[in-house]
């Protein structure tokens, strides 16, 4: 009988969950390894070879680390419930005009829950992952957290994570910087796995050419969309565009139209398959309204709570108040924030601690 419990631990083969895995098994868990199959790169139509959590030699490579250390490993194939969801919305969103964030979406609802289900079946009390964050029990509420090294916390794309999934998941590299993972994986003896490189790649986009993914996913679009208005804020038009879904906010490279100065698109309206392009400035915003919010420190948003908003992974956040609005959460910057893309998330941070997150909505 293991002294902490009995734990599924989600294994890519990468450093970060190897380590995790790792370091419970040390710790007296009872631990089962679990790799996800979410994508096959052939069905994206991409010549690219697969890398990161989804190709053969990182299924290998958490097998035999599991095999080495006595615990079991098992692969599980969930591409079909990783392609309806997380696939179905990706192409939804850029239809809709949107920058969407597949992988906030896959772990809220389809990694977590899919471990869940599994873990339930094992009779695992706890999940574990690599993710860079922390959590802790508070006052009957189960908190996330930024990690210890900022340069790698993930709390950001974790914030749609429930109550439920946060009472039972367990983190344990964000009490410790990335430097200090790296030495763990040298000392446990896997010295490649240390200098292994880390993979940012959309899992189902191998090549980062999301435009070419939409076009192979939808049929005619190219057709469809091409030749729309690029249009200043006043409405002139200044030159055509090859179709809205590919274009995003804030993009000032590859728009293939000269006006003398540098411009960025700040608006995308799909309705009438129009891109707004403007100077830098015409980026900058000082409010935004967020939707599908999910609370994690408090059960509800005190109203004009002060919090810091970070906009997307690598935002710095900046300060703003926070006020309920019919069911979403209308935020006002204390001063002017560039580049809010509809379709991406939008994290409330009180000091460390994830207060709520959501998905920012069009004007």
């Amino acid at each position: 009988m293991s002294r902490h419990g009995k734990v599924l631990v989600a294994m890519s083969g990468g450093i970060d969950s190897t380590v995790t895995a790792l370091m419970l098994h040390e710790q007296g868990y009872e631990v089962v390894g679990i790799t996800m199959k979410t994508w096959d790169y052939a069905s994206a139509g991409s010549s690219k070879k697969e890398t990161g959590c989804c190709n053969l030699d990182s299924f290998n490579d958490a097998r035999a680390a599991a095999v080495h250390h006595g615990f079991a490993h098992f692969v599980l194939d969930i591409r079909d419930e990783f392609g309806d969801f997380v696939i179905n919305n990706f192409v939804d969103e850029y239809m809709a005009g949107r920058t969407p964030n597949p992988c906030v979406l896959c772990n809220t609802h389809i990694k977590w829950r899919a471990l869940l289900k599994r873990a339930d079946a094992m009779d695992c009390q706890f999940i574990a992952t690599g993710h860079y964050a922390q959590i802790r029990e508070q006052d009957g509420r189960h908190i996330l957290s930024k990690g210890v090294d900022e340069t790698k916390d993930q709390s950001y794309v974790l914030w749609g994570l429930q109550q439920d999934v946060l009472a039972r998941t367990i983190v344990p590299l964000g009490k410790y910087r990335k430097t200090e993972i790296r030495q763990m994986a040298l000392d446990f003896g896997y010295p490649e796995l240390a200098k292994k490189a880390e993979s940012y790649e959309i899992c189902f986009v191998p090549d980062n050419d999301y435009r070419g993914f939409l076009k192979r996913r939808v049929d005619g679009l190219e057709e469809q969309v091409n030749g729309g208005n690029f249009v200043l804020r006043d409405g002139t038009i200044v030159g055509h565009h090859k179709g809205y879904p590919f274009y995003t906010i804030g993009q000032r490279k590859g728009l293939d139209i000269a006006l003398g100065r540098p411009v960025f698109v700040t608006e995308i309206i799909p309705e009438t398959n129009t891109v707004v392009l403007g100077n830098e400035d015409e980026l900058n915003r000082n409010e935004m309204t967020v939707a599908g919010i999910n609370f994690v420190k408090y059960d509800h948003i005190p109203e004009g709570l002060e919090a810091v908003t970070k906009i997307r992974y690598k935002d710095k956040g900046a300060l703003s108040n926070l006020y309920n609005a019919d069911g979403k959460v209308k935020v006002s910057f204390y001063e002017q924030v560039k580049g809010i893309a509809p379709g991406q998330s939008a994290v409330f941070y009180e000091g460390d601690d994830v207060i709520a997150g959501g998905i920012i909505q069009r004007k």
